[in-house]
């Protein structure tokens, strides 16, 4: 398993695995299912200098597993960005999201040089809570109705991690 930056050739790819994974995406996440979607996407992702996208992909074959994107970048005296990630049907369960996030954080903290990421899930998403926390994420906040998903703004739960948390004494 491994990451990599978007690009535009995924788009096939990606957007298949987007369209089978519909539900177990819905009413959380609505990653793009055709290719004028996913152009423009992408283009954000890879164009911006306050996005980063990466696409987590299986060793063996390189599928794409999912995605974890870095949005909002800010330097200066923040150094900071919040991520946003789905796994694709065919790789939920298997870890995969785990292992690529862990990547993705050891990223940012090293040549992005980020001091901070910070996660917004809705409470009801156990499966991405359950990653947040099991990548060394502590719960910051709530915030209500704090971004407008699938027609309603939904409330959400602050999750961070800084620099310090992954390598203080004792951690990983």
């Amino acid at each position: 398993m491994g990451i990599r930056p978007f690009t535009y050739e995924d788009g096939a790819e990606f957007t298949s695995r987007a369209r089978e994974s519909k539900d177990l995406h819905h009413p959380w996440l609505f990653p793009p299912t055709t290719a004028q979607a996913y152009t423009a996407y992408a283009g954000r992702l890879i164009e911006d200098p306050s996005k980063a996208g990466f696409l987590v992909c299986e060793k063996d074959d390189g599928a794409i597993g999912g995605f974890i994107n870095i949005n909002n970048i800010v330097e200066g005296g923040f150094q900071s960005g919040a991520l946003g990630y789905g796994a694709f049907a065919h790789a939920a369960g298997r870890g995969l999201m785990r292992e690529g996030l862990d990547l993705v954080v050891g990223y940012a903290f090293g040549p992005m040089r980020l001091h901070r990421l910070e996660i917004n899930v809705q409470p009801g998403n156990a499966a991405s809570i359950a990653l947040a926390r099991g990548c060394g994420f502590r719960l910051e906040g709530f915030s209500p109705k704090m971004l407008f998903v699938d027609g309603a703004w939904r409330d959400h739960e602050r999750w961070a991690i800084t620099t310090e948390m992954i390598t203080g004494p004792g951690r990983r």
